[in-house]
């Protein structure tokens, strides 16, 4: 059940009910927020609203590796002197920063924006899968690393993604187990995520 502002405020009443919409906030922790950046913090509250603002209309996804960007190509993706012929796929753009942490790729990438998870209703044109298969069948891509997360839903994307890709003679590769099972590459040392790079192996 919402939190609701005492006095009734319909405005103060929104502002707690869309801070719920982050991930990890309750309706206290939601209520809070809205009473501190109220009272004491209006001046970050309406920098905070610009910056929502201005992101949602300028931020859109790369038309190669489907990450956020505010141009129509990336700046990774225009990067000299990486190597076009391996592609990792992830499921977050949290994932891909995580992986670029590690120092030990310098391939291109493809983000799903999520996981199947067929009771929450996502299938594969939910994460983009066509556009996937057609970056991965460019005639430049030689391997396609799949690095999405060792939990259930990851691992079902990981077995779809390379049974989609073999049909069309594409070589599959898994990052190896380094990363902890039903861990998510986001918080994970970036050691560990080097160390399953470096060990991945084919699908």
């Amino acid at each position: 059940m919402a939190s609701r502002s005492a006095g009734a405020a319909p405005g103060l009443d929104a502002l707690i009910e869309a801070l719920r919409a982050l991930p990890g906030v309750g309706p206290r922790s939601a209520q809070r927020m809205a009473y501190h950046l109220l009272q004491y913090d209006r001046g970050g509250a309406d920098q905070l609203a610009r910056a929502l603002t201005g992101a949602l209309e300028r931020v859109r996804h790369c038309a190669q590796c489907n990450n956020f960007t505010e141009s129509e190509v990336c700046a990774l993706c225009r990067a000299p002197g990486r190597d076009r012929s391996l592609l990792c796929v992830v499921e977050t753009p949290a994932d891909l920063a995580m992986v670029e942490q590690t120092l030990s790729y310098s391939g291109m990438y493809f983000v799903l924006m999520g996981r199947l998870s067929p009771l929450d209703g996502v299938g594969p044109r939910d994460i983009g899968m066509d556009r996937l298969l057609a970056r991965a069948s460019d005639g430049v891509v030689r391997e396609v690393v799949l690095a999405t997360n060792f939990t259930n839903e990851g691992e079902a994307t990981a077995h779809y993604v390379a049974e989609m890709l073999r049909t069309r003679q594409i070589q599959v590769s898994r990052i190896a187990r380094g990363v902890p099972l039903g861990g998510e590459l986001e918080f994970v040392d970036v050691g560990t995520i080097s160390q399953a790079l470096l060990e991945r192996r084919g699908l």
